[in-house]
This record gives C-alpha cells, sequence and structure tokens, in this order.
C-alpha cells in the first residue's frame, strides 16, 4: 500500500485522498476501515531504523519528526529499537489513535508523540530536529526542490532527511506525473543545497511481490465491504482500488522504491 505525493495547494482533506492515491476527497471518512489491516504503511521501519542508527550513533539525545507517520508503525519501532523520542504527526485522527495505541503497547508512551494536523501548517512552529521523516508519501510540500528548501531549516546541521519513495532510471521509457527520473530528483536536490547521502533500494523479489498481493488481497477485501454497505458509492471504491492495482504493477515492473538519506551540504 503506497501513500503519494502532497500537494501544498490542495485542502488537507484533498491531499491525503491523493496521498491514498485517490482523486476523490469523499473516500476520506473511510480509509481507516480501508486500511484497518494495516499497521506499517508503505514504508519498511527496520530499514529507516538502520539508517537512523547510522547516521545518528554519535548524536546526544536525538530528536525524530516523523511526518505523515500514518499509524506510527516507524516511530514507535524507532523508541522500541533505539530509545530516541519521536513526534509524529498525521492528518487522520482515526490513525494518531491507533498509533498512540501502539505506543502504550510497546511502552514507549514517554518517548512517543502523536498530534492530528496538517504538517503543512504544523512544520511552522516546530524547531530543530536531528532526524526529519517522509515514510512514503513522497515530497509534501511540493517538488523535492521546494520541500527540501522548507524542510531544511527544520534540519539541525549534521541531521539527516529520510525519505521513503519511487523514481525511475534516467533511461526509462515509462512515464508518471509524480514519480521523477533520478537525475531530476537529484538535481532538485542539489539545488535546495542538499545532497544524498545514503540510500536503501527495494529489490523485488518473490517475497515482495507476494507481499504486495497479499496488501492488495486486503484493499480489495474491504472495499468490497464498503461497496456492500454503501451501493451508491460503489464507483468511488471500485476507483481506489483499481489505482492501487495500478500502483502495485508500477512498483512490480517501472519505479524503483528507495528509502533516501539526505544532508545539508557541506555538513559531513
Amino acid at each position: 500500500m503506497n501513500e503519494k505525493k502532497l500537494d501544498k495547494r490542495k485542502t488537507l482533506e484533498e491531499s491525503i485522498a491523493a496521498a491514498m492515491d485517490c482523486e476523490e476527497k469523499g473516500i476520506m471518512p473511510f480509509l481507516p476501515y480501508i486500511l484497518q489491516d494495516f499497521w506499517e504503511m508503505g514504508s519498511d521501519p527496520e530499514t529507516i531504523i538502520g539508517l537512523v542508527r547510522k547516521f545518528t550513533g554519535g548524536l546526544d539525545s536525538p530528536k525524530v519528526l516523523d511526518l505523515g507517520c500514518g499509524k506510527g508503525a516507524v516511530s514507535v519501532k524507532i523508541a522500541a529499537e533505539l530509545g530516541l523520542e519521536c513526534l509524529g504527526i498525521d492528518g487522520i485522527p482515526e490513525f494518531i489513535d491507533y498509533a498512540r495505541s501502539k505506543a502504550h503497547e510497546f511502552k514507549v508512551s514517554e518517548l512517543c508523540r502523536f498530534e492530528v494536523g496538517d504538517i503543512r501548517e504544523k512544520i511552522k512552529g516546530l524547531k530543530q530536529y536531528d532526524v526529519i521523516i517522509l515514510g512514503a508519501i513522497g515530497p509534501v510540500f511540493g517538488d523535492y526542490f521546494e520541500t527540501l528548501s522548507i524542510l531544511k531549516p527544520y534540519l539541525k546541521k549534521h541531521g539527516i532527511l529520510i525519505v521513503d519513495d519511487g523514481f525511475t532510471e534516467d533511461g526509462s521509457e515509462f512515464s508518471h506525473p509524480q514519480v521523477l527520473k533520478r537525475g531530476e530528483l537529484l538535481q532538485q536536490v542539489s539545488r535546495a543545497g542538499m545532497l544524498m547521502a545514503d540510500e536503501v533500494q527495494v529489490i523485488v523479489d518473490q517475497g515482495i511481490t507476494d507481499n504486495h498481493q497479499r496488501e492488495y488481497d486486503r484493499i480489495v477485501k474491504r472495499s468490497q465491504e464498503l461497496m456492500e454497505r454503501f451501493p451508491e458509492k460503489a464507483g468511488m471504491f471500485f476507483d481506489y482500488v483499481n489505482k492501487q492495482r495500478e500502483e502495485y504493477e508500477s512498483f512490480q515492473f517501472d519505479i524503483i522504491c528507495s528509502t533516501m538519506v539526505f544532508k545539508k551540504k557541506g555538513s559531513q
């Protein structure tokens, strides 16, 4: 299940719908039901934990900001495994309620704070962090140049920005309005005064393929249940399912999924 790019010109509802691969903002009230079988939503917490450990090992009590945190899987597991303080923000109240319950379950409530809100507005009142995470939601404030330019002031001098996203190789014939070529992505990063310090790409094997199929089947099952309960909205749920299928197929054949680490130039 993939969360995609938000557009800062859209309302919060429209942006979340777009992030969940649905153009219809009417899907919003139904997302908690459709995604009830998921805790980890797109990003691999263990990959992110490995990168956080690698780049914060010598820092004194590093702080983590998880923007678009979903149900809190990344923050809760970072707190549980690394003992770091995390602030997670997401626009769906039910997701935040779930994140708080998982923090309690993992006994890290004192380390994890979760808030409901529009991350584009919430960021304005925050301090600097050692780690900022955009997990599987792409550049939420516009393109990479705009996003990194906006977030850079909230990153400490030697801090890292972790982005879980997809791109295509420069020679690829695949085209998608929200997916950049790798070269263009890196150019925008450089223009923003940052550089890629590390990267972990997903190798699509049979295990990944099987997991994607299980995720897709869960989405289909819950969507079909909603179609039966709300037949007048069946078209909206059908469109959502089809969009998810297209996304999974793109990740299988065309898009390279990568967890990227960005740092300010001159901070190494």
